[in-house]
């Protein structure tokens, strides 16, 4: 087979989330703990970092490893889904997967997914660590796909755990209160491992705390330990472009400990994240990794180039100026409409597009009534269809047309935006894999 013909093996013969929603989730690990058993347990043959939480968990994946890359250790990174080429999921120092590999890694093991049956992503969990393995990389950063306590993997056994944060996402298949959804994230600590939890929410503070003390593992809340001041927006490109974020962080227990960092990723929802990666530096740093101050500045300041992440409040374009983030839920809704009130427009024009499996009255509930929508399916299976979204948006006063792809809804959001306005491409991170 050539790449394209394995990839269409894989999409068409293993059950997707992306196509198949909950029915593709195995509320189990048999078959990622008998896929790895048979590839060797290649899991236990690197040194890794296990990152979970409802928003936020790729990008402090993607700092870490720019960090850890930076400081030069070959690093892995394990992260889903992928925007627009299978290989974004597995990457080492920042390179994606020769497609060989990929053609050689299925064909090797056909026979074993034949018997098997796993889903798409117990097969990409294996094949991250195969190559981890085989590349005999110095750590892994592994994030975590949906949940944690039944996720792929979490067969791993870390040098650290990571939880960002809790919200209302997945709820079908996770809970349907923020502690149920707090007690499967819990899932991935691990006895007498250190886990960080990057934000305290006193609504769920108390599961990790339990769970932690459980499993006799050194528990800290990154948000407590961390003070930032003096942020400010760059403005490099334009004067209303915000395309980097310069700011102070230092110990609430220790003042000297302070960096003055530029991070390229603008969204202002990473000083949330940046805490977590800290933490996580320092207890690196406890464990023996050769972390610089100069390593962390340096790796801040290119997050993007060193790793390749995508979608984290994105330019597109800057006439009109058309920004894109893989904000899907009301939290992520949040911290986005955040951001759009720190840009000077006259107009917002909001390209949208959501999945059919999720409850989005909440997020719908808190978008501005002001701006003209341009709604569309995202080019997948559980794409919710235009029209079906049009009918909620109109229940919460949100109004404009419908577009038969989302190409389409974002030309002409381009079109009738002046040069004044401002187009947001959002709702769900498969609209925004369409426009990067």
């Amino acid at each position: 087979m050539d790449y394209k013909s394995t990839l269409n093996y894989l999409y068409s013969q293993l059950p997707m989330f992306t196509r198949d929603g909950p029915l593709a989730f195995k509320a189990n690990l048999t078959n990622t703990i008998e896929l790895c058993k048979r590839l060797g347990n290649p899991q236990q043959q690197f040194k890794s970092v296990h990152v979970a939480g409802t928003n936020g968990k790729g990008s402090t994946s993607h700092m870490l490893a720019a960090i850890l890359h930076t400081a030069g250790y070959k690093t892995g990174l394990y992260t889903s889904p992928h925007l627009k080429d299978f290989r974004e999921r597995i990457r080492i120092d920042g390179e994606m997967l020769a497609e060989q590999h990929v053609i050689d890694f299925v064909e090797k093991h056909k026979v074993n997914f034949e018997d098997i049956k796993p889903s798409f992503f117990e097969m990409t969990v294996g094949m991250a660590f195969d190559v981890f393995a085989q590349q005999k990389v110095d750590i892994a950063i592994i994030e975590v796909g949906l949940g944690g306590r039944l996720d792929s993997t979490n067969i791993i056994t870390p040098l650290l755990s990571i939880i960002t944060n809790i919200g209302w996402d997945h709820m079908n298949m996770l809970g349907d209160t923020l502690n149920q959804i707090a007690i499967e994230k819990a899932g991935i600590i691990k006895p007498a491992i250190q886990v960080i939890v990057g934000e305290y929410q006193s609504e769920v503070a108390d599961v990790f705390i339990s769970k932690a003390e459980l499993e006799n593992a050194p528990i800290s809340f990154a948000s407590a330990i961390w003070n930032i001041s003096d942020v400010e927006t760059g403005e490099q490109a334009s004067e209303t472009v915000k395309e980097y974020l310069d700011f102070t962080i230092s110990k609430d227990d220790s003042p000297l400990v302070t960096y003055h960092l530029r991070l390229d990723l603008p969204g202002t929802y990473q000083l949330k994240n940046i805490k977590a990666v800290l933490s996580a530096v320092d207890e690196l740093r406890e464990q023996g990794f050769e972390i610089t101050d100069e390593h962390i500045t340096e790796a801040l300041r290119k997050v993007k180039t060193l790793t390749g992440l995508h979608g984290r409040w994105e330019i597109l374009t800057h006439d009109p100026l058309t920004i894109c983030d893989t904000g899907h839920n009301p939290e992520g809704i949040i911290e986005v409409l955040k951001n759009i009130e720190n840009i000077s427009y006259h107009q917002l024009h909001f390209v949208m597009g959501v999945v059919n499996d999720k409850d989005i009255s909440k997020m719908l509930a808190m978008l501005p009534k002001n701006a003209t929508y341009y709604f569309c399916k995202p080019n997948i299976p559980r794409g919710l269809d235009a029209e079906s979204l049009k009918v909620k948006a109109e229940s919460f006063n949100l109004l404009g047309d419908t577009y038969p792809s989302v190409t389409a809804a974002l030309q002409a959001a381009q079109r009738e935006a002046d040069n004044h306005d401002l187009v947001f491409v959002g709702g769900s991170t498969f609209v925004v894999a369409e426009v990067i």
